[in-house]
């Protein structure tokens, strides 16, 4: 709900395009390093107890938007939005892999991003029809996210009172460097994160600066999030044909970017976000599967490395795409990520005996 909102929010306190990046460097910044301390947490706690401390520092960052009156405000809450998030996605991750099977951890990692896409397209969507018909401000938008988020600590609380033992692995963060014996994957996730990050974070403004109406970027979140769910559903089908489905995610993400490159109407833009749903819903359990199939033991640790991959694409792409826009155009990062979307294409297939595992 508050998310397309928050870079059109920024714009009216006097953000430009280079505050926009560092607003979305600064969101994604904590996430390049504290999933790694989490990661290895994981190991050794209750994860319902560390997804409670995600969750709550969650609703707090997003209420504290509300009161937000300068860029340098939102900045510092996006910050702890970041630190936020590092303490919610592993755990997640981790409570899933381990109540999966082998079989089904594909199908179990799916259903959970299908519950979290749902909500990013009902959010939107309510969104927009506060914005439209009930005439509500940027920052009760705000209130009212925080309140639903605060609302999941019940859940989270009742999972940290479930006894859960130690599984004895030593607090090290050196297994993370576990991840580098997957490089197709880190490039796969530097550079979708990297695209998904602008799209997050940037985006929202460059609609908004081709006279796309509030609500009508709301209602293209719903759109994105329509696509995103329902190509979650074919992720079972992806993961057995590995090595075409990767190089079409990133080829999709390259197209997709090409297309808001070029983008000018309502009609064009959710083409592109049709498109982009396919490349940003089914990479992650794609490359998810990859690294535990090959994982045995401190698999906290692992997911807390893959989770950090995510966040250095996440802060460095809107960080860039910031600065690029403010020199050489709005347009500018849309057609540079299309480009190195070529590129990890070609990459991935060079690797292909990497991704071609039974």
């Amino acid at each position: 709900m508050h998310n397309p909102i928050v870079p059109i929010f920024s714009k009216d306190l006097g953000a430009s395009y280079f505050d926009l990046g560092i607003i979305g460097f600064s969101n994604f910044i904590p996430y390049m390093f504290i999933p790694v301390f989490v990661g290895v947490l994981l190991d050794r706690f209750n994860n319902g107890f560390l997804l409670s401390i995600g969750l709550a520092l969650d609703a707090a960052s997003i209420y504290l938007l509300s009161v937000a009156n300068s860029v340098p405000q939102v900045i510092i809450f996006r910050i702890l939005v970041g630190i936020a998030h590092s303490f919610f996605w592993p755990p997640c991750e981790s409570i899933i892999s381990e109540s999966s099977n082998p079989e089904n951890r594909v199908k179990s990692i799916s259903r959970f991003m299908a519950f979290f896409v749902v909500g990013i397209m009902i959010g939107p969507l309510v969104g927009s029809f506060l914005l439209q018909n009930l005439d509500v401000t940027y920052k009760i938008i705000f209130q009212i996210a925080a309140f639903s988020i605060a609302t999941a600590l019940v859940s989270s609380l009742i999972l940290s009172r479930k006894k859960q033992s130690s599984h004895g692995t030593v607090l090290s963060i050196g297994t993370t460097k576990q991840l580098l014996k997957f490089p197709s994957v880190v490039v796969i996730l530097l550079f979708s994160s990297a695209a998904f990050g602008v799209f997050l974070t940037i985006l929202p403004a460059y609609m908004y600066d081709k006279s796309i109406s509030e609500s009508n970027i709301e209602l293209l979140f719903f759109v994105f999030g329509a696509s995103r769910l329902g190509f979650l559903l074919l992720s079972n089908f992806l993961v057995k044909r590995l090595l075409p489905s990767l190089v079409l995610v990133t080829l999709s993400i390259a197209f997709g970017m090409l297309l808001l490159f070029y983008s000018g109407t309502m009609e064009q833009f959710s083409v592109a976000a049709l498109i982009l749903g396919f490349g940003f819903s089914v990479y992650f359990p794609l490359t998810f599967e990859i690294i535990m199939r090959k994982t045995r033991e401190n698999v906290g640790a692992l997911i807390g490395a893959y989770e950090a991959t995510f966040g250095i694409g996440w802060a460095l792409g809107p960080l860039i795409a910031g600065i690029m826009a403010n020199l050489f155009g709005n347009g500018i990062p849309y057609l540079i990520l299309c480009v190195l979307g070529f590129f990890v294409s070609g990459f991935v297939l060079f690797r292909k005996k990497e991704t071609l595992i039974v």
